[in-house]
């Protein structure tokens, strides 16, 4: 077993890829131009991840709130993530990525929903990393879904309600079955979640990074996972006990 003072290369990593719009409005461009600018970025850690033997990554592309946006920033973001989409599946495809896109798929265009179900039933038997890319997101969304569905099997008699524990509701969740986040980074120097992953958070560690998403990647990547291998998770546990494990 793994001692909690010397973590290993995180099983699952969590990026909440911030600063397209001020990236492109200091150079004055359009916010769209930023995020055309963010799909390089994308690329370039998800092989970095891939090779730092990085299990499960999760990027937050588009989250509920999102939507309050400008009608011509969001009509362009669809177009962007739909592109996406019909380009890059078939590389991750052939690198054996496996693709899952969580979120409320409902508000998608049928075009985009019918994209994510060909993607993901493309890759799905895929052995290398788990890609999960969330979209139209939100983490108080995930955890009030994942009780309705419970409650609704308590109320067709397939659960008491003292069947209710972590281990059920952690199933419910969107990204259930993957790992819990052992590192989330948050570029553009924002110091906030933004009702991303609310319950799989729980005990990561953070690292904030001052780059705007389309200025990160594969080094600014590396430079966010070396950190987290200076850190000790003590996951509630004093000092002594930490050192006690080790000896």
């Amino acid at each position: 077993m793994t001692s909690p003072q010397s973590p290993q290369v995180p099983n699952h990593v969590a990026i909440i890829m911030d600063g397209n719009n001020r990236w492109a409005q200091s150079r004055g461009l359009s916010g769209i131009r930023g995020h055309r600018a963010g799909v390089e970025p994308v690329r370039a850690v998800i092989r970095r991840a891939a090779q730092r033997g990085v299990k499960v990554l999760t990027l937050f592309a588009f989250s509920s709130e999102n939507w309050k946006r400008p009608a011509v920033e969001v009509n362009a973001l669809m177009e962007l993530f739909l592109m996406v989409l019909k380009r890059e599946v078939k590389k991750l495809h052939d690198n054996d990525i496996r693709l899952t896109i969580i979120g409320e798929r409902d508000e998608f265009s049928r075009s985009i929903q019918q994209y994510v179900e060909r993607a993901e039933a493309l890759t799905q038997h895929n052995q290398g990393l788990h890609l999960i890319v969330a979209a139209n997101y939100g983490g108080r969304w995930d955890v009030a879904s994942a009780a309705r569905r419970l409650a609704q099997r308590v109320e067709n008699g397939e659960l008491s309600a003292t069947d209710i524990d972590e281990q059920r509701l952690d199933a419910e969740i969107a990204s259930g079955g993957a790992p819990a986040v052992d590192l989330c980074i948050r570029t553009s120097g924002e110091q906030r979640l933004s009702n991303f992953l609310l319950w799989q958070l729980a005990y990561s560690e953070l690292h904030f990074s001052p780059l705007m998403w389309p200025d990160f990647g594969a080094d600014a990547f590396d430079e966010a996972v070396d950190d987290f291998l200076r850190r000790q998770r003590r996951f509630g546990m004093t000092q002594e006990q930490i050192e006690a494990q080790g000896a």
